[in-house]
């Protein structure tokens, strides 16, 4: 059986996921910090705008970045589920 090839994440979706932390936990304007979840996402968006890069491997991710993703991306399966019942 063939290696699968590692999931690609496009830089949309990276952006969406480090918003869905950000509305999660804000900053306040004092500190102007990110929460840990967004902060390591962050350093692959700003991997990908230095780069000029659309999409990056999954396996580029540290353990940290791979679970605050897949919580961000669970978080809108969960929400859209939520809109088709009650559509």
């Amino acid at each position: 059986m063939p290696a699968q090839a590692p999931q690609q994440i496009s830089i949309i979706e990276l952006e969406r996921a480090i918003n869905y932390w950000r509305s999660k936990y804000p900053s306040s304007r004092d500190t102007m910090t990110l929460c840990p979840q967004a902060s390591c996402l962050a350093e692959l968006y700003a991997r990908m705008i230095i780069f000029q890069i659309h999409e990056i491997s999954i396996a580029e991710f540290s353990a940290k970045a791979r679970k605050a993703l897949g919580e961000a991306e669970q978080a809108f399966a969960d929400r859209q589920d939520r809109n088709n019942r009650a559509a």
